[in-house]
């Protein structure tokens, strides 16, 4: 029996029907579908619409729903459903009989399926968190392992100055914590319970709408019957701060790419995470990368699709919104598939040490501490630019590095150079003068990953106090 068959004569086309059903996808709601129904029968007894008994039996029909579901996915794949509600409904009554009937009293389709969806992806915010606390984990695990090593850091591709390892390792962490972060809070957002909304005007019954938000861990009740409705920012929010999660991945998988290259030959791909050419025997190619940075893709797209998808919604529900699920859900299920395997290539993949302190000990990659000598010794650093920009280009007409020029030839170009000059160009004090805050100075990276190692330390907790 359809839960709305009563005001119609004829049966729907079941072309339509099979099309129009989204069971297939938003079954995957069930576990929360059962919480949020569990809380209403509750309120249903309170307000005096069920009795003792009758919820009694509708809890334990509830209950075992979910037991038939977990134990055997056959028991989901009903092809009379029209939705994880409709499917709830007609698996109760035929558990309980016609009491089951009952549960659907002063609710609506339309806060049942908003309530779902904030307790999905409640959870996932959650699952994401602790999976960012693991990556960030082993990126912290593996700057520290680097120790002093040194590689070059870019600027328009091109090589800029030393860092440490550590210290590159590290912008990464922090990308994935202001994820994290902003997972959290679009969590504190949307912690609000529709129940009692109904279809769009409230509830026709004196439900305790508290004692519902409450019991489901929400902190309040939405203020709102018709924004509570037809409300999918949490939906949008949620997948836009996805997108920006997937940005900082595909960097980093774009990233780990070049380095990977035999032109760069900093890092060696992991095994467990490449494949091989079918044509060509000596490949290996970072597979596991470049599916990161083309599934990312998919993300920003769905990002895009769900704003599109409501752009144009006059209030309140609209069964366009049904279209903003699949979008929700692909997303979820990309990172939290993709993030632990971000993990596993992370505490796998080789550095080159060896190769990366070479490459950041070449190619004039101290020359703005050779300026920042001149400007320590009273020339100011617009002209302290200049001469050193000119011995740069004496040193290209020579083939040579600015170590190797005459302290004669620098002397031509400005009277400040001296022979304490010459120690000021090795990547120990290139390294070294940038000890500020936030640079790459050893003493500062070393301060730097013990303060992110308690960052991540109190996003585990966080993740922990939501379990």
């Amino acid at each position: 029996m359809k839960m709305w068959s009563g005001r119609f004569r004829q049966p729907l086309d079941p072309d339509f029907e099979r099309w129009q059903r989204s069971f297939d996808f938003d079954r995957r709601l069930l576990r929360y579908e059962i919480a949020a129904s569990g809380a209403h029968a509750t309120a249903l007894k309170n307000a005096g619409v069920l009795s003792a008994d009758e919820l009694i039996n509708i809890l334990q029909g509830l209950k075992q729903i979910g037991e038939k579901a977990a134990a055997s996915p056959a028991f989901l794949e009903d092809k009379e459903a029209e939705d994880v509600h409709h499917f709830v409904e007609k698996q109760l009554a035929a558990l309980i009989g016609d009491v089951g009937y009952k549960l659907h009293s002063g609710r609506s389709r339309n806060e049942q399926i908003a309530t779902d969806l904030r307790l999905y992806v409640r959870a996932s915010i959650d699952q994401l968190r602790q999976e960012l606390a693991e990556v960030c984990g082993v990126i912290v695990n593996r700057a520290s392992q680097a120790g002093d090593a040194a590689m070059p850091a870019y600027t328009h591709l091109q090589r800029a100055e030393p860092v440490l390892v550590g210290h590159w390792l590290l912008a990464y962490v922090e990308m994935f914590l202001r994820d994290a972060g902003r997972l959290a809070d679009c969590r504190e957002r949307l912690n609000v319970c529709p129940l009692g909304s109904g279809a769009v005007a409230g509830a026709t019954l004196t439900l305790d709408r508290a004692a519902m938000a409450a019991s489901l861990g929400f902190d309040a009740p939405t203020a709102n019957s018709i924004d509570a409705t037809s409300d999918r920012d949490f939906v949008l929010e949620f997948v836009n701060a996805l997108s920006l999660l997937a940005l900082h991945l595909s960097r980093w998988a774009e990233e780990m790419i070049l380095f990977s290259s035999q032109e760069y030959g900093f890092i060696a791909l992991p095994e467990p995470y490449s494949t091989g050419s079918s044509a060509m025997p000596q490949k290996k190619n970072p597979d596991l990368l470049e599916l990161v940075r083309g599934k990312c893709g998919r993300i920003l797209g769905n990002a895009t699709g769900l704003m599109v998808t409501v752009k144009g919604l006059p209030l309140a529900y609209n069964k366009d919104l049904q279209e903003t699920q699949e979008l929700l859900f692909d997303s979820a299920d990309t990172l939290l598939q993709m993030l632990p395997l971000v993990t596993g290539w992370m505490k796998a993949v080789e550095f080159h040490h060896e190769t990366m302190q070479e490459a950041a000990a070449s190619g004039f990659m101290n020359a703005w501490a050779a300026a920042t000598y001149l400007v320590n010794h009273g020339v100011p650093s617009r002209l302290a630019h200049e001469r050193v920009g000119k011995a740069v280009q004496l040193c290209l007409e020579r083939n040579c590095e600015l170590h190797e020029l005459p302290l004669a030839d620098l002397q031509s170009l400005s009277p400040a150079f001296d022979e304490d000059f010459y120690p000021s160009l090795t990547l120990v004090s290139v390294l070294a003068v940038h000890d500020v805050q936030g640079g790459t100075a050893p003493n500062r990276v070393r301060h730097a990953i013990e303060a992110t190692k308690n960052k991540v330390e109190v996003l585990r907790e966080e993740v922990h106090a939501h379990a």
